[in-house]
């Protein structure tokens, strides 16, 4: 057998150990481990990712997604797996946060407890919000930073909850942005439009767009939309106007972030800095 040149097998060797390299890059994560967070973690492509157990999609350029919960307390383990078995561990521990909570009392009891019909009518809503929020799309504007929906005073903030008549109800997942009928509406980020409807009981005009791998924002109380369900936006589109529709006191937008069923803080995924 003829013996290969010195200078080949040198070259050779060395495109192995990059290969080796690039699969077990260790994970990028940003910083922002409290509850309510968008974590965003860049990894190399070919690497498998799991959270708790359960499996991560990764990016053809390695991006992935998690989150936390308004009132996640455990430790959630993060797995990265390289093809050739090397394995690298991470514990992320979720930073406590405290929120702001009201007590109102007289509130009527035919506000606090809508009829049979209405009950029928949001469930039903309710159903067409969670398959959007199912939705596992292969697009990653999620990894590249989001900007503010609307210029307005932040009137409502993320975790807040109130009691009426001493009743616990569900916290506030968005940010309220004061605003009037017909202000512009704008893309957070890059995506696709998964839903709209004019008329939900609570939220009345509702928008979700995909910004990919589970994440997801939801615009309330629209009054009008300027896109279509399926149509691509980009940031800084005008796709939606404020309204007052829905259960509102008063025309605003209340926008919230989703990683599928984990409601984020949206005041915490606009200071995210893309990973590189």
């Amino acid at each position: 057998m003829a013996k290969l040149p010195a200078l080949f097998i040198v070259f050779t060797l060395m495109l192995g150990l990059t290969k080796t390299h690039v699969a077990s890059a260790k994970t990028q994560l940003t910083e922002q481990f409290f509850q309510g967070a968008l974590i965003v973690g860049k990894t190399a492509p070919e690497n498998r990712v799991m959270l708790n157990g359960k499996a991560i999609k990764v990016s053809a350029s390695g991006d992935y997604a998690l989150g936390f919960s308004r009132d996640e307390k455990n430790n959630s383990v993060l797995t990265i797996t390289s093809p050739s078995g090397e394995i690298e561990k991470r514990t992320l521990k979720p930073l406590k946060r405290e929120y702001n909570i009201q007590r109102i009392e007289g509130i009527a009891k035919k506000i606090m407890n809508p009829n049979k019909k209405a009950n029928i009518r949001v469930g039903e809503d309710n159903k067409k919000i969670k398959a959007a929020r199912t939705i596992d799309s292969n697009l990653t504007a999620f990894a590249q930073g989001f900007i503010a929906p609307i210029e307005g005073t932040i009137t409502g903030v993320y975790g807040s909850q109130r009691y009426y008549n001493g009743v616990p109800k569900w916290p506030h997942y968005g940010l309220d942005y004061a605003g009037n009928t017909g202000d512009p509406v704008k893309a957070p980020a890059d995506g696709v439009v998964l839903m709209y409807v004019p008329d939900m009981f609570y939220s009345g005009g509702t928008m979700i767009i995909d910004h990919g791998h589970g994440v997801s924002s939801t615009f309330l109380h629209l009054s009008d939309a300027y896109v279509n369900v399926g149509d691509k936006v980009v940031k800084g589109q005008l796709v939606a106007a404020v309204g007052s529709s829905g259960r509102a006191t008063g025309p605003h937008l209340d926008w919230r972030i989703n990683w599928f069923d984990v409601r984020l803080d949206p005041a915490l995924v606009l200071k995210l800095t893309p990973l590189k």
